[in-house]
């Protein structure tokens, strides 16, 4: 068996071997009064000598203790190799300590939960959460004695297991003397001898190792000497030392209250790597080879990942594509001055009750590794950012969900219950991401570096007439600080209700008649994420002249939403490029993901929006994403007036067909070519509803006729005058009948054009079977789409072309 001097030579041997540049540095340093450390990774170790590690985990205290001394010994034998001129600079640390990480991975030493009765005495690694910290206390842990009798003078350490009592011993330890009378030996001024710094963290079990419906249990946590301060609340850490019971001092007939706590020898915080955890090789390999198939074709491998963001839920393309760009995030930048703009998105999910709002929050909670999922009723203002806690006559701080979901998200729900004073205490939180505390003396500054989804319903019945702030009641201050604000309305519609109610109950998807069979699983969406957030895609000039262009042309609308069109909007352009680049595994920011940016804040803009009115709930999946991007491109650069960037984008589009890639229709490369809005808008929405290329150019004749015949009625000036003109011109003759309600202004008269759910050209036509007359449900529904059309361009004024004109009837 082996003794205290082999294991302390086995020990001295192996740092001067292996951990040689730890000890030069501690060596090099200047001040010998502070405490310094070596860490040493156990599996190495354990390599090393089997025997050491053995023996460290039976009994950690003795070993601990041996392994301290052995460090000066290895001080020593290294400072010895050096010249006495070199010595000059060099010291031997007394104060020197061993710090055991990096525990073989096994039940039996790795605990993600935290440990019982049964563990005490046991040297443990455990994971968990810091929710609570108390302020740094210097500790007498030794204090001298003298005998009266005697004046033997001998050392009384202080008792751990009490509270670090320390107690005058009962009688001298001198043989034959039995004096009990015994004198505190200290310096002149009367302060005590030995000291060090001590700290007591509160440490919680991780919420997302929990199964559902478990509390999660705290318990205290010991720091000593150079580990004091070495973390904060909110920061996840892995804690190495051993378990321990304590108790007070114990009166006649006191029950005695035992408390296991962990005295710690090392801490390590994993903020970043929880997540770097779950990216593996084969995984980087997979997605190297799903990008490299989906080459000619990025969006639809796009969508294929959105398709399994929150499978339980059909359809919602707009909010998938919104809540994955949150979880991803852009980047934050930090200016010249040091001030720092934030990189996270704010998501804001707005709608009526059963619109699948929680379902999303949960799903996001469960996919990001650091995640806080609370509601909004009850919660107050300290449970979301910091509580100042009275603890045995002390003061700390406890941290709130804010501050526990740094670097993750915070999913609040029920949003509107929160109380208005407490709704201002976010502000700080979600712009600046820190939370500045001033609280029973203690003045400090916490980060709050997470993304906020939240979800509200309605004040009542969703007024689409009202603003936004009117509908929820919030405040503009807090409504600007949402990238994203998406209103789910829940409007009676027979063949959505129809596809939901066959997708819940029989598993039946509309586009392939099942559901999807290569949906990514959790775990893989989990990685993903984490992954492309190392990305740090960089904004072209390209895509930085779109958000430009968009953002002067919001500002610049006559009903803009005064909450959200401020500086943030350009804010939150920027960080959702960067989030659609990082999705798409990009490391440049192209004018595909400024376009897709915009569609994304386009929901949020109601009566200013360039696409028109979309009611996010029912935007299904596209039959093909490269031909919607393209129809929705050439849109929104038309009515930005970027006709350079808008060709340039057309002849990638006519580039990457050429290539075998996304291959535009003949009705869209035609649809680029047009001028006439009305004549545009009849033609997107044949190509939205899948009526085929000869039913689109029979019925453009018959469109180009009706052209001709109004211009040789009305005359052609109302196709050359300005805006303004046309829109006096149309109030003054047929849509002065409907009010002037109809008419929102001369640029959305002009430039705000959008086929019925534009947003999406999935079909939900899925009746392949004939009729009597041998024809298939998709065959009546073109017919029916086709006479519809006739009737729309039977109409004596073209401006007048409504979405609702092609509802079928």
């Amino acid at each position: 068996m082996e003794t205290d001097d082999n294991f302390s030579s086995i020990f001295a041997n192996y740092v001067v071997l292996l951990e040689r540049e730890q000890v030069l540095s501690m060596i090099r340093e200047d001040d010998e009064t502070e405490h310094f450390s070596v860490s040493i990774n156990c599996a190495d170790l354990y390599d090393h000598n089997m025997n050491l590690v053995e023996a460290l985990l039976v009994d950690p205290y003795r070993i601990l203790s041996i392994m301290d001394l052995a460090l000066l010994t290895a001080q020593q034998n290294i400072l010895q190799e050096f010249t006495v001129s070199q010595r000059q600079y060099m010291s031997v640390k007394a104060n020197c300590h061993v710090r055991i990480m990096g525990l073989m991975n096994c039940p039996e030493l790795v605990r993600y939960h935290l440990p019982s009765s049964a563990d005490v005495g046991k040297f443990l690694s455990i994971t968990g959460t810091i929710i609570r910290s108390s302020v740094l206390k210097v500790l007498e842990y030794e204090r001298e004695f003298i005998c009266s009798k005697c004046k033997k003078v001998f050392d009384v350490q202080a008792d751990f297991n009490q509270f670090y009592t320390l107690s005058k011993p009962s009688k001298c330890v001198t043989e034959g003397c039995k004096s009990t009378l015994f004198t505190a030996t200290n310096f002149a001024d009367g302060q005590p001898r030995k000291c060090r710094n001590y700290q007591e963290i509160k440490m919680q079990e991780q919420i997302h190792m929990l199964p559902v419906g478990s509390i999660p249990r705290s318990m205290w946590v010991v720091l000593e000497d150079d580990i004091v301060d070495s973390c904060k609340p909110g920061d996840d850490v892995i804690i190495t030392g051993t378990v321990e019971q304590r108790w007070k001092s114990l009166g006649l007939q006191d029950r005695c209250d035992i408390e296991l706590v962990v005295r710690a020898n090392s801490i390590q915080v994993i903020n970043e790597q929880s997540s770097k955890r779950l990216v593996t090789d084969e995984l980087l390999k997979e997605i190297k080879e799903f990008w490299e198939e989906h080459s000619s074709r990025p969006l639809t491998g796009r969508n294929k990942i959105l398709m399994s963001v929150c499978p339980q839920v059909y359809g919602l393309y707009a909010v998938k594509l919104a809540v994955t760009l949150a979880m991803i995030g852009g980047l934050q930048r930090v200016d010249d001055s040091g001030t720092q703009v934030r990189g996270e998105i704010h998501l804001l999910l707005v709608g009526d009750p059963g619109t699948g709002k929680s379902q999303f929050l949960k799903y996001a909670a469960k996919v990001i590794p650091r995640s806080v999922f609370t509601t909004g009723i009850g919660s107050t203002s300290a449970g979301l950012t910091v509580t100042a806690m009275r603890d045995s006559g002390e003061w700390q701080l406890e941290a709130g969900a804010l501050v526990l979901a740094d670097g993750g998200v915070c999913c609040i729900d029920e949003f509107s219950c929160i109380k208005e004073q407490d709704k201002t205490s976010i502000h700080e939180a979600m712009e600046q991401q820190t939370i500045s505390v001033a609280k029973a003396g203690m003045v400090c500054k916490l980060n709050t570096r997470c993304a906020i989804l939240a979800a509200t319903n309605p004040k009542g019945k969703y007024d689409t007439s009202q603003d936004i702030t009117v509908n929820i009641a919030l405040a503009s201050p807090l409504l600007s600080r949402f990238d994203i604000v998406l209103v789910l309305l829940d409007n009676q519609n027979d063949t959505w209700d129809r596809i939901v109610s066959d997708y819940i109950l029989l598993g039946k998807h509309p586009l392939d008649g099942g559901l999807p069979k290569d949906l990514w699983t959790l775990q893989k969406i989990q990685a993903y994420i984490s992954h492309v957030k190392s990305l740090k895609p960089k904004l072209s000039l390209q895509a930085s002249s779109v958000l430009q262009a968009y953002y002067k042309a919001q500002r610049n609308a006559d009903t803009r939403n005064a909450a959200r069109t401020t500086m943030r909007l350009l804010q939150s352009l920027i960080r959702l490029a960067q989030a659609h680049a990082r999705l798409m595994y990009r490391e440049v920011i192209l004018v595909e993901d400024a376009i897709n940016a915009i569609i994304i804040v386009e929901s949020s803009m109601q009566g200013a929006a360039l696409l028109g009115s979309i009611n996010a709930l029912h935007t299904a999946f596209p039959k093909d994403a490269e031909e919607e991007y393209a129809t929705q491109m050439d849109i929104i650069l038309q009515t930005l007036k970027l006709d350079k960037l808008r060709e340039e984008e057309l002849a990638k589009l006519a580039q990457a067909k050429s290539k075998g890639g996304p291959a535009l229709s003949q009705a869209t490369e035609e649809l680029t070519k047009i001028k006439d809005p009305s004549e545009k808008k009849l033609s997107t929405y044949c190509i939205a509803n899948d009526i085929d290329d000869d039913a689109i150019s029979q019925k453009k004749t018959q469109h180009s006729q009706q052209v001709q015949s109004h211009r040789l009625k009305h005359g052609s000036e109302m196709y050359h005058q300005g805006p303004t003109a046309k829109a006096q011109r149309v109030n003054e003759t047929d849509l002065g009948a409907k009010g002037s309600s109809s008419i929102k202004s001369s640029h959305d008269l002009t430039l705000s054009f959008k086929p019925k759910e534009m947003f999406s050209s999935t079909q939900y036509d899925k009746n392949d079977e004939k009729d009597l007359n041998g024809k298939t449900q998709t065959e009546l529904n073109k017919s029916a789409k086709l006479s519809k059309v006739s009737q729309v361009i039977g109409l004596s004024n073209l401006s007048e072309i409504t979405d609702q004109d092609f509802e079928l009837d």
